[in-house]
């Protein structure tokens, strides 16, 4: 957010790129656009600083992304309706409203628009803000000062994740345990009929726990099972997940019987259930 955090982008980026107009976000100028294929995905950093913000649209043009930048939050969520993007970068020291609660804001909303990815923008060292990120629904975050590469390969993983099943071949069979039912082709979680609300990435780790029914699995094997993860370093998120997950499934959260924690290693998804 601040101008003072370290960049790894270099300046040179910073003196080609648009600035940014009256109404307080940026898209790619035309020409970039008519450059890309016409399928290319779509981002949207919500960042305060110009400087950083500009130099992560160059970089990830040049990978062949869309970009637009939002200066705040409430820009940021116009934006949202307008670009109608596939990944939202979101910084959460923002200066009209903290990005947590934009977090919430997008997950709220209806549709398409409220299952956008989240990535989060954080302060390095600071695991709180992640953890309530995760639990509000972000799909995954990265402290700041960042590697462009780390950033990319995490956008990737998480668009990744989004778009798995529409680019496999033939549908597959619903799971059903009881009256808990995981649709894969539609990517979706119900018990007892009503819905349950999970990011991609949650909806995958229950994936990878169903496909393994009965079999501990330690939290470095659920990662391995998901693939596009292999950055991850922050190991407790997978806890912040499970809680999520287990709110979503579970009769009672705090005696689940759904997904089990076996003490010292790991959790296991039960095979029988109600």
């Amino acid at each position: 957010m601040s101008d003072s955090t370290p960049s790894p982008f270099t300046t040179d980026v910073l003196a080609t790129s648009p600035a940014a107009g009256a109404t307080g976000y940026t898209d790619q100028p035309s020409s970039t656009r008519a450059a890309n294929p016409p399928m290319t995905q779509q981002l949207l950093m919500i960042e305060d600083d110009t400087r950083l913000a500009t130099m992560v649209g160059e970089y990830l043009r040049q990978s062949g992304y869309g970009f637009t930048h939002a200066v705040d939050g409430g820009k940021g969520l116009e934006a949202l309706q307008n670009c109608k993007p596939d990944l939202v970068i979101l910084d959460l020291m923002l200066p009209d409203m903290d990005g947590l609660e934009v977090c919430r804001r997008i997950k709220g909303l209806g549709g398409d628009a409220g299952r956008t990815a989240v990535l989060m923008l954080t302060a390095k060292g600071d695991p709180m803000d992640r953890i309530v990120g995760l639990e509000i629904g972000a799909d995954d975050y990265l402290p700041k000062p960042f590697e462009p590469r780390e950033l990319l390969a995490r956008i990737r993983a998480v668009l990744r994740r989004g778009g798995e099943t529409a680019s496999t071949g033939g549908s597959q069979q619903a799971m059903r345990f009881g009256s808990l039912e995981i649709d894969r082709d539609a990517r979706t979680v119900s018990v007892s009929g009503k819905v349950c609300e999970l990011t991609s990435y949650q909806f995958d780790l229950l994936v990878a726990l169903a496909e393994r029914a009965g079999r501990v699995l330690s939290r470095d094997q659920i990662m391995e099972a998901v693939r596009g993860r292999e950055l991850e370093a922050f190991d407790r998120s997978i806890d912040v997940h499970m809680g999520r997950i287990r709110s979503a499934i579970e009769l009672d959260a705090k005696d689940p019987k759904r997904i089990l924690t076996v003490r010292g290693v790991g959790y296991v998804f039960a095979k029988q259930q109600d």
